[in-house]
């Protein structure tokens, strides 16, 4: 207790030393608020950390505090403690040490959810389900998986201990593994999706992500004499701003200005142009985009647009147009600052969420339709601002049905993959494998075994509905119609499970795709039943329709 109060001491003395070095140093300019406020700051957590009538946890309770401070601005704003920094490492570079693979919680244990192939984790023979019992000794029962995590991350080369408990064996048994450095590929998958139609998947933008495009563009160029490609972005979050200018390059001839950002520091202003010779601007290209496609990878898109160097297809991005600069801070921590807007070459900034002009209740708003401007593309198309990126070609995805999310964040689908696994060696190849009626039969029995809740969206709604009738007093009227009709909509598994069979079938094959073929399989299962590329593979196929796409008539 004494070395837990001289240490809160100590933390309250340094942070008064400072704020009265900041004070002294502000005092007489134009920043005497800020140093104003941080003595008022100071003062406060002083008598807060000294009087309060229960221990308090001084370095929480500052996090606290700079964590309600930031929420006022953006959430791109943030502090990163030191803890956090592997994180930050892997989400900036791709980088970390650790075994390589994903996990997640199921029950009271930890699971391994995707090894990675060719890392520690799949070296060592671990396996999607296999349930992690002990880390270096130390039980994980009940352990958040941000703490799994911190324990699995490491140096790379030290080693750790791992006690497995497998499922469907009755097998426990202890693992050692050896961290390596972990470098996940932002380009996941690249191959021919049709008869000279090549298709690059980027799921990032790390560090020479670009590099690694342009080696998988020469790849399909040399292997299947591809004469168009299919850029497909769907899901990329974005990354470093400096790897979009470069992707583009690829396409576009040097000189083209590609993004430039305007912020309060003119000396952080910047206009990025390509650099280089390009290395085909003659290919035709269809860009895939979504809902979540952000930031950098909304660069991108954009700037082909702009340029209309590629037809953009799917459904409305999210709409990122802000640039975060990361300034380091003492004891090895962090701050990520929303620093600039992000234009490209049509002028236009693609952010979509105003959070400068909030509502009364504190809420942001999309950009209004006021303030929404029209920008022309190079050949006189029109685009706008303030929303994302719009396709132009929109193809919305699939609705998802209430069973499938329930099979799928219920773990259902998860843990009969893991079944199927141990129970067959081997599958065909992902082009030949399929879910036939006999796996999914075997299925639809397992699921029923499983006690996963499940409600279909009409019932869903009509209880809803329910309460607004009870309300407004209107239910006593309509009750026994009512009741008879909630009885018609009891949701059924056995009878849904049926109904939506081909999309439940596509979920169980990616899942299974991914026991055998890993992230790659995943992805070519995907592909298997995949509208859009259909779509994009289509518009590529008649050059009458790309050229008119393009074009301003």
């Amino acid at each position: 207790m004494l070395n837990r109060k001289i240490k809160k001491s100590h933390l309250s003395f340094l942070l008064g030393i400072i704020i009265v070095t900041v004070f002294w140093a502000f005092k007489d300019g134009d920043d005497f608020k800020i140093a104003k406020s941080l003595d008022i700051f100071y003062s406060l957590f002083r008598d807060v950390n000294t009087y309060y009538v229960d221990d308090i946890d001084p370095e929480k309770m500052v996090e606290d505090g700079i964590s309600s401070m930031l929420k006022k601005l953006d959430p791109y704003t943030v502090y990163i403690p030191e803890r956090d920094m592997d994180d930050f490492t892997l989400m900036t570079t791709g980088k970390y040490g650790g075994i390589g693979a994903l996990i997640r919680n199921s029950g009271e244990y930890p699971i391994i959810a995707e090894p990675y192939k060719d890392f520690p984790a799949y070296k060592g023979g671990l396996k999607a389900g296999d349930k992690i019992l002990e880390i270096d000794g130390k039980s994980t029962k009940d352990f958040e998986i941000s703490k799994v995590s911190e324990h699995l991350k490491g140096i790379p080369k030290t080693k750790l201990k791992l006690l497995i408990e497998r499922p469907y064996t009755n097998q426990t048994f202890e693992k050692e593994i050896v961290r390596e450095e972990i470098k996940i590929n932002s380009v996941p998958y690249y191959g021919l999706v049709s008869e000279g139609v090549g298709y690059i998947r980027v799921n990032k933008f790390t560090p020479n992500v670009a590099s690694q495009v342009k080696d998988a563009l020469r790849s399909l160029k040399a292997d299947y004499q591809i004469t168009s490609l299919i850029l497909d972005l769907r899901g990329n979050l974005g990354g470093l701003l400096v790897e979009a200018p470069k992707m583009c390059n690829i396409f576009i001839e040097k000189g083209e200005e590609i993004v430039s950002t305007k912020g309060k520091v003119d000396k952080w202003n910047q206009t990025l142009k390509t650099s280089a010779s390009a290395y085909d601007t003659e290919i035709p290209i269809v860009v895939l985009v979504s809902r979540a496609t952000a930031s950098a990878s909304e660069i991108v898109a954009g700037a082909l647009q702009d340029l209309d160097r590629a037809v953009i297809l799917g459904s409305r991005t999210f709409g990122k147009g802000l640039v975060q600069t990361t300034l380091p801070l003492n004891y090895n921590s962090q701050v990520k600052i929303t620093t600039a807007k992000y234009y490209i070459p049509s002028g236009r900034c693609v952010q979509a969420l105003d959070y400068t002009n909030r509502n009364e209740d504190g809420s942001v708003g999309h950009v209004p339709d006021s303030l929404i401007s029209e920008f022309k593309t190079r050949n006189g198309r029109k685009v706008y601002d303030g929303g994302g990126i719009t396709p132009d070609v929109t193809m919305k995805n699939d609705k998802v049905s209430n069973i499938a999310i329930s099979l799928i964040t219920q773990s259902v689908i998860f843990d009969y993959a893991t079944k199927f696994a141990y129970e067959n060696e081997t599958i065909a190849d992902i082009d030949k494998f399929d879910i036939n009626d006999e796996i999914y039969d075997n299925f639809v029995e397992f699921a029923l075994e499983d006690t996963f809740k499940y409600e279909s969206r009409s019932a869903h709604e009509l209880k809803e509905f329910e309460k607004v009738l009870k309300q407004e007093k209107y239910y006593d009227l309509a009750q026994e119609e009512f009741e008879k009709l909630k009885v018609k909509l009891k949701s059924n598994k056995k009878t849904d499970l049926h109904n939506f069979k081909s999309e439940i079938k596509q979920f169980l094959l990616d899942e299974i795709a991914g026991r055998y073929y890993y992230q790659t399989g995943k992805i070519k299962a995907q592909l298997k039943d995949d509208k859009q590329l259909f779509r994009a593979i289509e518009i590529l196929n008649n050059q009458d329709e790309y050229k008119s796409i393009l074009s301003a008539k």
